[in-house]
């Protein structure tokens, strides 16, 4: 069985290697949408190419960052692409099955083999605390080891679908939900190690961007598009839980907002509160 995950990119330099090299691992193959990086995010994804990576897209970056037009384009490849599954993610996630013994790959194709045709996954948000506030080096996978799960509706992640005839629909959630007609998620959610941001720095880089007024009015992006830098605080350490293997991580009571919505200039607070889904931005 055949599954394509598809990435879109801009500056991620920092995350491209990890992803790609996990995706692969798991035995998917990778679609690559690059949004106009100006650093050495393609250069890195090159490395790639032939070995899991398929192709990567040029996909023209405008005057204001629009993440609708990028989860459309993928509504589009999921359409043109020859595989029988697509995963929609981004670079900073890490997708994994529900145990350490089994593949992404052998996830999906068993929840195949059971006749379900959409997979949903839990997130664990991992951020810098206060006692280790930066992990921007290329070993944070491993230093950062603070999290919290995060599910502000349900199903939240349900971003892996069997291949259609139809042209699905992913972009009315952001990317968060896929729907098409006959779906039928699979009971068990995968997992999702989320890197946010790596240090305070980090995070007010990232989300530096003149973002699409379509997609602010849609109540997308939330504290991303402002941030009130005076009410920046990273958690304690003693707030959060602590990882140590993957098959440990714990789902239970999780957070509807998260750390970085206290930090959101009021009139963003007030949109995210809204219960308007949030985008992510690649």
């Amino acid at each position: 069985m055949r599954i394509i995950a598809l990435l879109a990119a801009y500056n991620e330099r920092r995350y491209i290697a990890h992803c790609l090299e996990h995706l692969i691992a798991q035995g998917l193959d990778v679609y690559l949408i690059d949004n106009g990086s100006t650093d050495e995010t393609v250069a890195i994804a090159e490395r790639y190419r032939g070995r899991g990576l398929l192709d990567i897209e040029a996909f023209p970056r405008a005057e204001t960052y629009s993440w609708r037009a990028i989860v459309r384009r993928k509504e589009v490849l999921a359409a043109t692409l020859d595989a029988d599954w697509f995963l929609h993610l981004d670079t900073d996630e890490i997708r994994l099955a529900p145990r350490s013994g089994q593949t992404l790959a052998q996830f999906l194709a068993d929840a195949d083999a059971r006749h379900y045709n959409a997979v949903n996954f839990m997130e664990f948000t991992f951020v810098p605390v206060r006692e280790h506030p930066d992990h921007d080096h290329p070993h944070f996978l491993r230093t950062m080891r603070h999290y919290y799960p995060f599910a502000p509706a349900l199903p939240h992640r349900l971003s892996a679908w069997k291949r259609q005839p139809e042209r699905v629909a992913l972009a009315w959630s952001g990317g968060h939900v896929v729907r098409f007609p006959g779906l039928r998620a699979c009971p068990e959610s995968g997992k999702m190690r989320h890197y946010l941001f790596l240090s305070v720095e980090h995070f007010l880089s990232k989300y530096q961007r003149n973002y699409d007024p379509r997609d602010l009015q849609k109540g997308w992006h939330g504290w991303r598009a402002g941030v009130d830098v005076a009410r920046i605080a990273l958690p304690a350490a003693a707030t959060l839980r602590t990882w140590t293997t993957d098959d440990a991580l714990d789902a239970s009571a999780p957070r509807a907002t998260h750390v970085a919505d206290a930090w959101a200039l009021p009139a963003r607070a007030t949109t995210a509160a809204g219960g308007a889904r949030p985008a992510p931005s690649a």
